[in-house]
């Protein structure tokens, strides 16, 4: 019986192998994309869960920080085959980008084409990218006049004092904010939905994403290892993000940028060429680690940033009939997501449009690429490769 039992588990891992590699190798349009094709297979074609259970998941997923369809996919590979079955679903899902981003990492390093027309044309394409992501979210985060006011204050705090601290400042203001405006906030009426994970692993996950989390910080100084600070610094911004993988470009950007590790143009071309493969917006990492240190940095910085996302998943899964039902925690979360608006508006200005936007030419280019996107609702890699096809044309003009 336990052979069998064994024989029948295995399967069932490589079958979450097969089909979230296929996911992850196909899935292109971000997060919001990515929920509605795993909703078509996992659930409408093989019936993992049911829609309430995947409703449930992804309710989770938002309420949490960190890349929401990552984190779904990891829930719903547990679900079917344990913990061992969410880091199955988490490698098939992931791992063909983050090659196909470490490859272009590599390329790029060895034909030194930081200052190439196709690299500006990436650069231009977050413009694009990142200003229709700000229209989405502004639109549902920000509904009403106080989300709107919480907004401005991230977006003005940000752009005075920049830097990764005053990031986390501003989101917990914004917790404080949200706590004290919306603690009346009407909670929904759920059913419960059981999880299969005990609230003792739970504890030990969760126990163990704060203690990496402030722990980090002080090896870091303690140490003074690159490889700490590296690993600190992409664990942070895994752990910070909410609203989805966009929002991880401005935490990022002063990790590495204002440090030297990595120059603005590489930054910005790599942030580019990730909206052209598909997966998890998270990927960006992989890009980041390898420009910095080859392949083995591109290996440290994916599992730095993705760590936070896999522990807070595993550790929130029996706690969260509790937590959605709190209406003082519903409401620091709306501050929260009122406040990513306001920071993302800050980065889209610094430092996407100010190194990317520099004539005329440069924004029209930019508004032909998001009409394409919002409008024309092409896919995403047509964007891209457009965009990399003007950035070449411009440099001949």
């Amino acid at each position: 019986m336990n052979q069998k039992n064994e024989k029948r588990g295995f399967r069932s891992l490589l079958e979450i192998l097969f089909v979230s590699t296929r996911l992850g190798l196909t899935s292109f349009g971000g997060p919001i994309a990515h929920l509605g094709y795993f909703h078509e297979e996992y659930i409408r074609r093989r019936k993992w869960m049911s829609e309430k259970n995947y409703a449930d998941l992804v309710a989770l997923a938002q309420f949490l920080p960190g890349p929401a369809s990552s984190q779904v996919g990891i829930g719903i590979g547990v679900m079917r085959a344990g913990v061992v079955g969410g880091i199955v679903s988490f490698i098939g899902f992931t791992l063909p980008s983050v090659i196909a981003l470490m490859i272009f990492a590599m390329l790029l390093h060895e034909f030194d084409a930081t200052n190439a027309g196709w690299i500006h044309g990436l650069k231009i394409v977050a413009v694009s990218v990142v200003a229709h992501a700000i229209m989405g979210m502004a639109k549902n985060l920000t509904p009403d006049n106080k989300r709107k006011t919480i907004a401005l204050l991230a977006l003005i705090g940000t752009l005075i004092w920049q830097s990764a601290m005053t990031q986390i400042g501003v989101i917990l203001i914004a917790a404080l904010l949200g706590f004290m405006l919306y603690k009346r906030h009407d909670a929904e009426q759920e059913t419960s939905s059981h999880f299969p994970i005990s609230k003792k692993v739970a504890t030990i996950c969760l126990g163990l994403f704060f203690t990496l989390l402030f722990a980090l910080p002080v090896i870091r100084e303690l140490t003074g290892s690159y490889w700490v600070a590296m690993f600190d610094s992409f664990y942070r911004s895994g752990s910070l993000v909410f609203g989805g993988g966009h929002v991880v470009l401005p935490l990022l950007e002063q990790a590495f940028v204002p440090t030297g590790w990595i120059d603005e143009e590489a930054f910005l071309a790599g942030y580019g060429a990730t909206q052209a493969v598909p997966g998890p917006l998270f990927t960006f990492a992989a890009y980041l680690g390898t420009v910095m240190n080859g392949w083995l940095g591109g290996l440290v910085a994916t599992v730095a940033i993705f760590l936070p996302a896999f522990l807070l998943i595993l550790g929130a899964l029996p706690f969260w009939d509790q937590l959605r039902s709190n209406p003082n925690i519903k409401g620091a979360i709306m501050g929260i997501n009122a406040a990513v608006v306001g920071i993302l508006i800050s980065a889209f200005y610094f430092p996407i449009w100010i190194s990317s936007i520099a004539a005329p030419i440069d924004f029209a280019l930019a508004a032909v690429l998001f009409t394409m996107l919002a409008y024309w609702k092409l896919p995403p890699w047509i964007v891209v490769v457009t965009g990399a096809i003007g950035g070449v044309l411009l440099g001949l003009i």
